[in-house]
Order: C-alpha cells, then sequence, then structure tokens
C-alpha cells in the first residue's frame, strides 16, 4: 500500500468535487463571507432544532428555534435558509414561549424577519421558524453536500447529512457564518421506528411515539460551528466503553455503526483509542470530555462533526495498522472544533494543521523516515495558485476553488499548510514546533482542565504567528507573509566558486527571507544561516554538496 495514501485518496476526492459540479451544471453552494449588517447585529447564543425525516419521502420538517443577544442596534433578524425549503411560520417569541409578532420576508435563501422596532444592544431576542420540505440531496458529500439518502446492505435506511462547504442553511435555519458559533445547541430528532438517531453531544432522552416513531434528544454542551451540527440515521448498534483521558477523567466512547459492521467495528474502536491517546498528549486533553467521544458509520468518506465524527472508510488500515480517515477527523476535534477559523479566510487553520498532525503520528508510530516518506507524498500536490490565508473576508468557494470559475478544487489549505508547518518545525527546532502546537490547541495549560465550553476559541493566522514568535523567540512575519500570503514560493540559487558553495534566496517582489539551509558535505551536515538572505560554505575537495537533503524547506529549486 501507498506511503502517501492519505494525500492520494484526499486529492482523489476532492478533485471528485468538479466531476459532481459538471453533472449539475453549476457550482457548489458556499459559505461565510463578509457578514452583513443585519447579521453582525446580533449574537447567537442557542439552538433549539426539532426536525423529523422521513427516509421514504427523503422529507424533513419541524421547527429551529434561534436564541440570540443583539449586539448593534436593528430593525431585522436575517437568517440564512435554503430556497429548497418551505416556510410555513416565522414567530419572535417572548421569554415564556407567547408570540410578539409573526411574518417575515423571504429574499433569496434569506429570511427577513422584522422586530417592528429598533431592537437594543443588550436585549435577547428568540425567533422561531416552522418549515420543511425535501433538502438538497448531496451530489458529492462531503465537500458538495446535503443530505444523502441511502440503504443499508440489509435494505433499511442510511441517512446522513454534510454541509461544511455549503453551509447548515441547506437543512436549518441558521446564521451562516464560522464567526458565530451558539454556545449550545438542542437537537431533537424524531425518526422512524427502529431507526436510531445519532447526533452531537449527550443524549438526553429517548422516546417512543404512538405513531411508530422514536424521538432523541440530544445536547451540545458546549460551542459548535454550525457545519458541525449533524444528525445520522440508520438501524446503528453501538460499541461503547469509558475512556481514561490524560486529564485522569473518564469520558465515555460510543461507536455508531451498521449491523452488519458491528464485528468489524469491536476490532477497531481499540485502534481508533490509539489515535485519541496521541493527539491526547500532543495537544493538550480531548475538548469535548462533558458531552463524549462520538464516531458515526456514514454512507460518505467522513466529516469532524464535533463529538460525532462521520466514518466511512470501510475500517481499513493502511501500512502502519492506523486508519487514516479517523486519525484525520479526529485530528479537527482540536484543529476545527476546539480552536475554530473566524473567517474561512483561516481555514488552513483546520486542514493544514490536522495533515501535519498526522505526519507526526507516522514519526511515532515508525520514525523519520514515515514521517519524510508523508511529507513528501503531501509536497507533490501543492499548487500554489493562489495565497493559502488571504487577508481579506472568503467564503468556502473563495478557499476550495481556482479562479476563475471555481470549478476545480485547491488543496493547498491541506498540504500547502502542512508544508509550512513542516519547514517552521525546522526554523524554530522540534522541542519548540511541539510546545507552539501545544499552546495553539490551549493557549495556557489551565485551559487544559477546562470542559465548560468556555476553552473553544476562534483563531487566525495572525494568531499563529504570534504563538509561533512567544513560543521561538524570533520574529516570524517574513515566513508565514511568505508562504501564507501570496501564493509564489522563494527559489533558493546555489552557485560554486573554487571550492566555495554560494546560497542566495530570489523572494516574489524581493520579500527578506532570511531562512537558513542544511547542506550535507558527506557524512557531516552544516546549517548555513542566511540573515540577509546570502549565506556560503566551504566545500571539501571530493565531496559534492547536497543542498536541503531532508527536505524541509518549501521552495523552489535550482541545481548547483
Amino acid at each position: 500500500m501507498s506511503k502517501t495514501i492519505f494525500p492520494l485518496a484526499l486529492l482523489v476526492m476532492l478533485n471528485s468535487i468538479l466531476i459532481a459540479q459538471r453533472a449539475l451544471g453549476v457550482r457548489a453552494t458556499e459559505s461565510g463571507g463578509p457578514l452583513m449588517p443585519e447579521q453582525a447585529a446580533y449574537d447567537v447564543v442557542f439552538y433549539d432544532i426539532n426536525l423529523a425525516i422521513d427516509p421514504a419521502q427523503e422529507w424533513i420538517g419541524g421547527s429551529v428555534t434561534t436564541h440570540a443577544r443583539i449586539v448593534h442596534p436593528t430593525e431585522w433578524f436575517v437568517l440564512d435558509l435554503d430556497t429548497l425549503l418551505t416556510v410555513s411560520a416565522v414567530r419572535v417569541l417572548a421569554d415564556d414561549g407567547r408570540t410578539l409578532r409573526e411574518g417575515f420576508e423571504r429574499r433569496g435563501w434569506k429570511l427577513w424577519i422584522p422586530f417592528g422596532r429598533t431592537m437594543q444592544p443588550g436585549e435577547y431576542t428568540r425567533v422561531r421558524v416552522d418549515y420543511a420540505g425535501n433538502p438538497r440531496v448531496a451530489p458529492r458529500p462531503p465537500w458538495v453536500g446535503g443530505f444523502t439518502w441511502s440503504k443499508t446492505p440489509g435494505g433499511e435506511p442510511w441517512v446522513g447529512v454534510s454541509c461544511q462547504n455549503d453551509g447548515a442553511d441547506i437543512w436549518w435555519p441558521c446564521k451562516d457564518h464560522p464567526s458565530d458559533r451558539a454556545d449550545s445547541v438542542a437537537i431533537t430528532v424524531t425518526v422512524p421506528t427502529p431507526l436510531v438517531a445519532a447526533a452531537n453531544g449527550r443524549l438526553r432522552t429517548t422516546r417512543p411515539n404512538a405513531d411508530g416513531t422514536t424521538t432523541y434528544s440530544w445536547f451540545v454542551s458546549t460551542p459548535i460551528n454550525n457545519y458541525c451540527v449533524n444528525v445520522s440515521v440508520a438501524p446503528y448498534r453501538t460499541v461503547e466503553t469509558m475512556y481514561t483521558s490524560v486529564t485522569g477523567e473518564q469520558f465515555p466512547v460510543t461507536f455508531w455503526v451498521l449491523p452488519e459492521s458491528y464485528e468489524k467495528a469491536v476490532n477497531h474502536l481499540p485502534i481508533m483509542l490509539k489515535d485519541l491517546r496521541f493527539l491526547e498528549e500532543r495537544l493538550g486533553p480531548y475538548p469535548f470530555r462533558a458531552d463524549k467521544y462520538g464516531i458515526v458509520e456514514t454512507p460518505y468518506l467522513g466529516m469532524e462533526h464535533q463529538t460525532i465524527i462521520a466514518y466511512g472508510n470501510e475500517f481499513r488500515l493502511n501500512h502502519l495498522g492506523y486508519d487514516w480517515l479517523h486519525f484525520h477527523e479526529l485530528a479537527h476535534e482540536w484543529w476545527a472544533n476546539l480552536v475554530s477559523n473566524a473567517d474561512w479566510k483561516d481555514f488552513w487553520i483546520h486542514e493544514g494543521f490536522a495533515i501535519y498532525m498526522e505526519a507526526l503520528f507516522r514519526e511515532s508510530l515508525a520514525g523519520d523516515t514515515a514521517y519524510y516518506s508523508y511529507m513528501a507524498g503531501v509536497r507533490g500536490r501543492i499548487a500554489n495558485s493562489k495565497p493559502v490565508a488571504p487577508r481579506e473576508a472568503s467564503t468556502t468557494t473563495d478557499i476550495y476553488f481556482f479562479p476563475p470559475d471555481y470549478t476545480r478544487s485547491d488543496a493547498d489549505v491541506y498540504f500547502k499548510g502542512a508544508w509550512v508547518l513542516h519547514t517552521l518545525r525546522f526554523l524554530i527546532g522540534t522541542d519548540a514546533m511541539n510546545t507552539f502546537l501545544r499552546r495553539m490547541a490551549y493557549p495556557t495549560p489551565d485551559l487544559e482542565r477546562i470542559t465548560d465550553g468556555s476553552h473553544c476559541r476562534y483563531a487566525t493566522t495572525d494568531d499563529v504567528v504570534m504563538t509561533a514568535e512567544q513560543v521561538s523567540g524570533r520574529t516570524l512575519d517574513w515566513f508565514f507573509n511568505l508562504y501564507l500570503r501570496q501564493p509564489k514560493l522563494p527559489r533558493l540559487v546555489s552557485e560554486m566558486k573554487g571550492r566555495e558553495l554560494h546560497l542566495r534566496w530570489d523572494t516574489p517582489e524581493g520579500e527578506r527571507f532570511p531562512m537558513p539551509v542544511e547542506v550535507q558535505l558527506g557524512r557531516n551536515v552544516v546549517r548555513v544561516e542566511m540573515p540577509n538572505g546570502r549565506g556560503s560554505v566551504r566545500v571539501p575537495s571530493g565531496i559534492a554538496p547536497v543542498i536541503d537533503p531532508k527536505k524541509w524547506i518549501l521552495k523552489e529549486e535550482t541545481q548547483p
């Protein structure tokens, strides 16, 4: 099996977006972008989601009540919802549930709900939307998302939903922007008996109904990204255990699997828990100990749905004996769910960090060779077509796809983002890199002991720079500006003059780039400092120098 199976598999899946879009004749729906004033005017505190799911009719229906705090004066409350779903009523509610005002205007994907007066900062509001319909079907989940209406091997309904690129508004009304995570979410789902609805958070109640359905009530006690709110439906069985965290706390682990997969899942879960132990030891404790760690078998590949990650890799292990898909989605519990981007322009923090954690995991399992081999596979997937972390507000489409038509997928947030971290490790050293990763996840050791949600935070590329500088004691804006804020790579120019090897960095727009370079001289490796972008080293007679022998530095190269 290929030693670079994850980069290859992910690239194939990302490229499949193009196939789906061409079949549809349109590009994918998107999420994020500049936040309109009417939505910036409020902060979501709580979503109360109540839905029935009918697999036979491929239909959903129910209500979502948004609890929000006003932060700027506004006369309107604006929510996002797919036009495929029909809204039957919208009500502004009092604290006791009474209706204060009814009515709304539908303007495309947005519901404009009038308050009838100017709401003031500090006021609290509750807005209920009743809706139903046949939601968008995912043409290529999870990257071009929607509902997946599938069947188990035994012919029973198997339902999944994925919406990272598209936004949660393709299946429930919400403020579709990454900058506003609800502090908590209730998810109540009614499905035909004996189907099971697995969702985020902790299961509060299971209630059989007289009409042949069962209602499952879940509660997420910590902040959660909208796209991570999730439900999966099937005749699931569960594999359960209690896990002891590095903190000494115990919390439940549950794997929801199809009946046909039960024995495989029993054998697979202990392998998955090794992934969890590694990530806890390197980054700090699992962030959502207050709820659970959950995995659910899905009819699509996977997604980092908080406390209930979607898993569709069919229990396959690679040559090192672990499941790359599970590891990647689990890494997102730190890089996406604990630490989230407030705008999609910083999405590389989710994906690049998660990819890089797998390189470190391989290193822990099989040493340097496994690490360098994995990174070599990553290197070949980098496009350098646009900035990984642009400074302007971005949508998922801006980040995921190539301009100008946005129909070809761009994986640089994954692969270039990971390689930037690889080069950073070379620059600041392994010890500092390990500290940097842990401080990015948990800025202080005190936060590692918190489970009430206050440890969850947003991070930007500027936060990455600041943390790296604090840990290393170096000024690093030159490093991140060149690699992340513009697309072109530096070129290392080398020239032999007599027995002297002269090195010079050629950078876009002549940007400062004092990156040291390793040179192998026979059995010795010399680190050549280049404070002004230039450096040299004397080469012994009979020795052919090898520049950057371990391929640490992300660059274009010329041969000496």
